[in-house]
């Protein structure tokens, strides 16, 4: 004979099943938001791998910052331009052009990123700087790299710009660029310039 209980096997079967899917639908969010976890670290590493020096160097503008040199040589100063090639490190009486070649680390640098929205700008490498300062006639100090044996250091004013390469009159520390004054030509390639200095200010 058949004996009704009551629905208690029914119900309690319905219990199961709610706890089921309530555990498949946990387990699945779960799962989601570990797919998101992973998506969101995946995307901030190709980012950063994507992130080049002179977006970090343009994040830093205004800031001051220390840069050194593969020839041994420091500086600080105010980070005033980063462009595609080199820099300018703004010091109390000087400015210097550093070439991003030049330099092996970096301290201060912000954690911000700016990429260059200018194509123009974009191209403007070392070679348009330079030529900008043989154009102005700039007296410079021109810190010529020789390596692990640190610097050597040329005064004078640049004559020609070629495509990896310069021509310097070189002068004596505080003189005019006169044909009298110019005591040699020397060609410099790109890649052995440490940096080039602003000439002293009038109260140095």
């Amino acid at each position: 004979m058949w004996i009704d209980r009551g629905g208690g096997p029914a119900y309690a079967g319905a219990m199961r099943w709610d706890a089921l899917f309530d555990d498949m639908e946990a387990q699945l969010a779960a799962s989601e938001r570990l797919e998101l976890d992973a998506e969101i670290v995946d995307r901030a590493r190709a980012e950063t791998a994507a992130v080049e020096l002179a977006d970090r160097l343009r994040g830093s503008l205004g800031r001051r910052i220390g840069v050194y040199l593969a020839s041994g040589s420091a500086f600080e100063g105010t980070l005033s331009h980063a462009g595609s090639e080199a820099l300018v490190l703004t010091e109390p009486r000087h400015q210097l052009l550093i070439p991003y070649a030049a330099a092996v680390r970096y301290l201060g640098l912000s954690r911000l990123a700016v990429t260059e929205p200018s194509r123009v700008r974009q191209g403007l490498g070392l070679a348009s700087a330079l030529r900008a300062l043989a154009r102005d006639r700039a007296a410079l100090a021109v810190l010529v790299s020789r390596g692990s044996a640190g610097e050597s250091t040329l005064h004078g004013v640049i004559d020609r710009v070629g495509r990896d390469h310069l021509d310097l009159a070189v002068t004596a520390d505080g003189e005019d660029r006169r044909e009298a004054n110019v005591r040699q030509v020397a060609t410099i390639p790109f890649a052995a310039l440490a940096a080039l200095k602003s000439a002293r200010s009038r109260e140095d």
